[in-house]
């Protein structure tokens, strides 16, 4: 077993994407064993900045780049993962990740969202209402998605009492 204390972080980012309704995308994993749902994230590539990951990364996840960008933490937030995968997950090259989360605005329709990418990490994809989100996620995360939906909510309220 691998000994997460001496891995660094992996440099990532996470993508709250609301829709009109002030709902946010969830997506459920395809590669794992247990129903597990998160919103889109991933990695930072080399020369790349957060904002332009967090555009790429919304793509390739589920097909799309038809958002803007309307805020983000205001820090970097991490997290762990359970000792039964440090081992398994990027190779056993991390312990976790440290995040920066970026809220969009989607700016397209329900049809322009194909979770069937070239690489599909989702099988199932729904909006759900904001503050029900952290209950979906797989418990190893729910603190950080925590801290995300609490400094983010300002922002899921506004969208929600805009009118359309």
């Amino acid at each position: 077993m691998t000994n997460p204390a001496g891995l660094p972080y992996r440099r990532g980012v996470g993508l709250v994407l609301f829709n009109r309704q002030g709902e946010v995308f969830a997506a459920r994993r395809l590669d794992s064993e247990v129903e597990a749902w998160q919103m889109p994230q991933g990695g930072i590539d080399p020369g790349e900045t957060p904002e332009q990951a967090a555009i790429r990364e919304l793509e390739e996840e589920i097909g799309t780049a038809k958002a803007e960008i309307i805020g983000a933490t205001s820090g970097w937030l991490t997290y762990d993962l359970p000792p039964e995968l440090v081992g398994k997950v990027w190779k056993g090259r991390y312990r976790g990740q440290v995040q920066k989360w970026f809220a969009l605005r989607f700016t397209g329709s329900d049809g322009d969202i194909d979770i069937h990418t070239a690489h599909p990490e989702f099988c199932e994809w729904r909006w759900v209402p904001f503050d029900s989100l952290v209950d979906l996620i797989v418990p190893f995360k729910r603190d950080l998605y925590r801290a995300v939906t609490t400094e983010l909510a300002p922002l899921a309220r506004q969208l929600a009492a805009a009118p359309e």
